[in-house]
């Protein structure tokens, strides 16, 4: 028999005692005591006298009738709170590492030669690769929807840019990554040219200023119409010769070939959310892109200086995972949350039962 604690904890065979709730029949190895769960809630190295127990076998909970725990640990049960402060205060651990993603096409890391991924040979080499926080290449020269020479550094300074790369006559994918932009604009509260602004530009260098404009007429027009001036002078549709083309796409982590089968282009789909200064910041893969994760990248890449303190909310809830291109919650800031939401609603609970009392104590006076 070992005694723990300076309240004679006992830890044996040979004591019994009375009401015990009898845990399991494997015996438990020399040297551990199933009551130090106990310990853990109450604080202390050994539990009130109402709890001892033998460790091999049972762990005696016993409590008489009508005896509360509080009565029975000497008001230990307030210690409850803080646990759930402690919890409130535990540092998050990083939700997400940035591992290869969900798809041969889409990589948070670096372009590798891999094993054989069973993608067809045209799709060979094709792919997106995240480079977070890179920055972009402003000084290359585009000429944009008029024909004008314009540097991609015209659209950067203010405000987050969100980038596309496509072709305007792709026949179908491209138009895909377009209609979904425009129709995760036309349900956001952030509109283009105000909070942000976008541009595409084409990677096939024989494309001219005339299609990047009807493709932009064709997408501003499906805006409501309160939104279309505005979009019009925030979405910008840019051309380029084939060394700035490369020079962006390398950027981006951008891999494409030419398909002379087909006569198209081989490529994956994405738009990426770049800060003011040109720096890459975000990549959201495929054709659908949510509302909510554009409008949080936005925020973020924005440093923070648009949105409203409901998204700041969200942002703590919510964090970019590289590997999936979404965001996704963080169960632990969820949990203190509602932590902080029942102890509110404790105290208020406290606050109005001790006006009652005090209001019917005053009328039997």
């Amino acid at each position: 028999m070992r005694i723990v604690g300076s309240k004679g904890w006992t830890v044996g065979r040979t004591q019994k005692a009375p009401g015990c709730l009898r845990l399991c029949r494997r015996p438990v190895r020399k040297g551990f005591a199933f009551p130090a769960i106990g310990v853990f809630i109450f604080g202390k190295a050994a539990p009130c006298q109402d709890f001892g127990g033998i460790a091999s076998k049972t762990i005696p909970f016993h409590f008489p009738e009508g005896q509360s725990l509080s009565a029975l640990c000497g008001g230990k049960a307030a210690t409850v709170v803080l646990l759930l402060l402690t919890t409130l205060c535990l540092p998050v651990s990083a939700q997400f590492s940035q591992t290869q993603g969900n798809s041969p096409l889409y990589s948070s890391r670096p372009y590798e030669a891999r094993a054989p991924s069973g993608l067809p040979k045209a799709l060979n080499g094709i792919g997106i690769d995240q480079k977070l926080n890179e920055q972009l290449p402003l000084d290359i020269v585009f000429k944009d929807e008029h024909g004008e020479n314009v540097k991609l550094g015209n659209y950067f300074g203010k405000k987050p840019v969100v980038l596309s790369l496509v072709y305007y006559q792709c026949p179908m994918l491209c138009n895909q990554v377009l209609n979904g932009m425009v129709t995760a604009f036309k349900v956001m509260a952030f509109q283009p040219g105000q909070e942000f602004e976008v541009v595409t530009v084409s990677f096939d260098p024989r494309e001219t200023a005339a299609l990047a404009a009807a493709k932009k007429n064709t997408y501003v027009d499906y805006l409501p119409e309160a939104r279309r001036a505005g979009t019009a002078r925030g979405w910008h549709f840019l051309t380029g010769d084939e060394a700035s083309i490369k020079r962006l796409t390398d950027a981006v982590g951008f891999r494409y070939h030419f398909d002379d089968a087909t006569n198209q282009f081989v490529h994956a789909s994405a738009i990426y959310v770049t800060t003011p200064q040109g720096k890459l910041a975000r990549y959201f893969y495929g054709i659908e892109y949510a509302p909510r994760d554009l409008r949080l990248g936005l925020i973020e890449a924005a440093d923070n200086k648009i949105g409203s303190p409901v998204d700041q909310l969200l942002l703590y809830c919510f964090h970019y995972d590289p590997a999936t291109g979404k965001y996704g919650a963080v169960v632990m800031n969820l949990m203190r949350i509602g932590g902080v939401a029942t102890l509110v609603a404790m105290l208020a609970m406290f606050l109005l039962f001790r006006r009652r009392e005090q209001a019917r104590v005053n009328l039997q006076a």
